[in-house]
């Protein structure tokens, strides 16, 4: 795979079925609650108010690529901020995510929560359809996206939370293979093996978390790497996240926080640099295990 080319926010990489996805996008997922069935009585990050500002924000600033889930309770509001911007929807790249339990509840299941999604957000087709995570029945859920991509309703669709093992098995029974798996990412954790596996068979990587839910300015190399640049250790975690390769999607409802992690595309980290901030792995997540969440779900 060729290095990114990483000019400023309409910079995109190619997916294997040809459409471009924009290297950087704001994510909008709320705080984890972990080990819950059911998406009922879970927290959201922003009130209502704070999500469409968000998205705005992030469309005024220049961002065309929004993450959401249905899981996030606010692809309502997302649709409903991507619709009254004056950017055209169809320069707006749209992701969204099937959640556990329709997942686990079979096909017909599946299926429903993909169009209450697309209704939610106000659209006939979304742009990148994700299983969330990798629960009982995801292999007949895969199907179901197979279906909705053949059919028009996704542009693309992909998993999120899969580990090697997952998509191997995925590659070997289905007849689509993913385009996207998204996963947490961050200089804490980076599954080099899974990276590269991803890498090899034509999976774009995507990075969820890549600011360490805010911790990012903990971590002194990387603030000392921001200093040399001028930047903050969130714009260098964010660079070096894009430099590797990986779609990478920070998340903020504060406007100047938006707009700071956009910043991004006019310095570069060299050699030596990326080489620090790839030795600082520790194997150390901040979300579930894809191996032991399942279990704990069901």
């Amino acid at each position: 795979m060729d290095e990114p080319i990483l000019r400023n926010l309409n910079s995109c990489t190619t997916l294997a079925n040809g459409v471009k996805m924009p290297w950087l996008g704001l994510g909008t997922a709320g705080s984890w609650t972990p080990h819950h069935k059911s998406s009922e009585g879970t927290a959201r990050l922003w009130s209502d108010k704070d999500v469409p500002e968000a998205v705005s924000a992030a469309l005024d600033i220049g961002y065309r690529h929004i993450d959401t889930a249905a899981f996030y309770r606010n692809e309502e509001a997302v649709g409903r901020a991507i619709a009254s911007h004056p950017v055209d929807r169809e320069e707006v790249f749209i992701t969204t995510k099937v959640w556990n339990d329709d997942i686990a509840a079979g096909p017909d299941t599946t299926r429903d929560a993909a169009e209450a999604s697309l209704k939610q957000l106000g659209i006939e087709m979304v742009d990148l359809l994700l299983l969330h995570w990798p629960v009982p029945g995801w292999h007949k859920a895969w199907q179901v996206l197979e279906e909705l991509y053949r059919q028009g309703r996704a542009r693309t669709i992909g998993v999120s939370n899969f580990d090697k093992g997952h998509l191997k098995e995925l590659l070997e029974l289905e007849e689509i293979a993913p385009m996207i798996n998204q996963v947490e990412f961050h200089p804490y954790l980076q599954q080099p093996e899974l990276f590269q596996y991803c890498r090899k068979h034509g999976i774009q990587h995507q990075g969820w978390s890549p600011l360490m839910v805010g911790n990012i300015g903990d971590v002194k190399e990387i603030v000392q790497i921001a200093e040399v640049h001028d930047k903050t250790p969130a714009q260098v975690a964010i660079r070096w996240a894009l430099q590797n390769g990986s779609v990478t999607i920070p998340k903020s409802s504060k406007r100047h926080r938006i707009e700071e992690n956009a910043d991004v595309f006019d310095f570069e980290l060299n050699a030596e640099e990326m080489r620090i901030i790839n030795e600082l792995d520790r194997n150390q997540r901040i979300g579930p295990d894809p191996q032991t969440f399942p279990d704990n779900w069901s």
